[in-house]
């Protein structure tokens, strides 16, 4: 039978294509790669997400690997060199990719170029808290920032990574009180709770997710959250917007990337994968429980949501002059 060359390229293209999404199906070992601390927010998503994700046959077996320092960067920089082809996935907070390329004047990687988007896995809040340090008489963010200008020495904050959103937040706050603080980064939130619980820091930002089990134990008070509404987890704690910091209302992703270079069989099969994990009753209640809360879409709707995200914080940033590197 005679074959035309236009007939061979798109055969050999399909092919290519099968290959490639036969290679993705038949993967002894992928891994989700986050860039924080075993125990925190992200590790614990990951490892939900890898359980689920297994058990469905995205690959036979499907592990977690922190690799934490540098506020995720390290992660970051890890999945952008590592192949394109399904096996390895980044779990990573919107602020990394969104707030980074604005607060870093130097970063070794571009969140757009350099990653494929493929869903987000759940939406969190941050929570403004106090530990043993902080007398029980402080209950607002206005008497915390009274209390630190009154004990100069005892005024810091700590965030599960500089230059985060966590950080952004505690830098508007010191700036509209007036009074130094102490901005103290920590590779994840875990380490940063174990420190205010130790009296090492007063207080700090992080997701709410991070304090739950303290919260539980009367360990730690929360006197603030970022969303535009009180948190359903803490309904009668105010939001910061109601403390009169308007431009301060948060709700923040985690969202999962390939390397860039995906093909699109890759990344819709890693997509179904993600969202058919999110959708699993089991995982849901399993975030509700930790402060975080299930959500998953379309490659297309993460990518909207980075661009539309970047274009805010960057506004923000540049209006105070906030700088990681200051």
């Amino acid at each position: 039978m005679f074959v035309t060359r236009r007939q061979a390229l798109c055969a050999a293209a399909t092919l290519a294509l099968l290959d490639t999404d036969a290679s993705a199906q038949n993967t002894e070992l992928a891994r989700i790669v986050n860039g924080f601390a075993v125990g925190g927010g992200a590790d614990t998503i990951s490892r939900r997400l890898a359980e689920r994700m297994s058990r469905a046959g995205y690959a036979r077996s499907v592990v977690v690997e922190s690799r934490t320092g540098a506020g995720g960067q390290i992660a970051i920089q890890y999945v952008k060199a590592a192949p394109s082809d399904g096996a390895t996935l980044l779990l990573i907070p919107m602020f990394a990719m969104g707030i980074y390329p604005h607060t870093y004047k130097r970063l070794a990687y571009d969140p757009v170029k350099d990653f494929t988007p493929v869903s987000t896995a759940a939406v969190f809040e941050y929570a403004l808290a106090v530990g043993p340090a902080v007398p029980v008489s402080v209950t607002n963010v206005a008497e915390l920032m009274a209390w630190f200008k009154a004990n100069p020495a005892s005024a810091s904050l700590g965030y599960p990574a500089t230059g985060s959103t966590a950080h952004f937040i505690g830098v508007t706050l010191e700036r509209s009180a007036k009074t130094p603080i102490a901005h103290v980064g920590y590779r994840g939130g875990q380490p940063a709770v174990m420190d205010m619980l130790a009296g090492q820091i007063p207080g700090l930002i992080c997701p709410i997710g991070e304090l739950t089990q303290q919260l539980k134990a009367n360990k730690c008070r929360v006197l603030a959250m970022s969303g535009s509404q009180r948190s359903r987890f803490v309904p009668n704690v105010p939001t910061l917007a109601e403390q009169g910091f308007r431009d301060l209302m948060v709700k923040e992703w985690f969202g999962i990337f390939l390397p860039a270079g995906a093909t699109s069989a890759v990344t819709e099969r890693a997509n179904r994968a993600i969202r058919e994990a999110v959708a699993d009753p089991g995982f849901a209640e399993s975030l509700l429980a930790m402060g975080f809360e299930p959500s998953s879409g379309s490659p297309a709707e993460l990518a909207a949501a980075l661009k539309a995200d970047s274009a805010r914080w960057g506004e923000l940033v540049r209006t105070i002059g906030f700088s990681a590197e200051n």
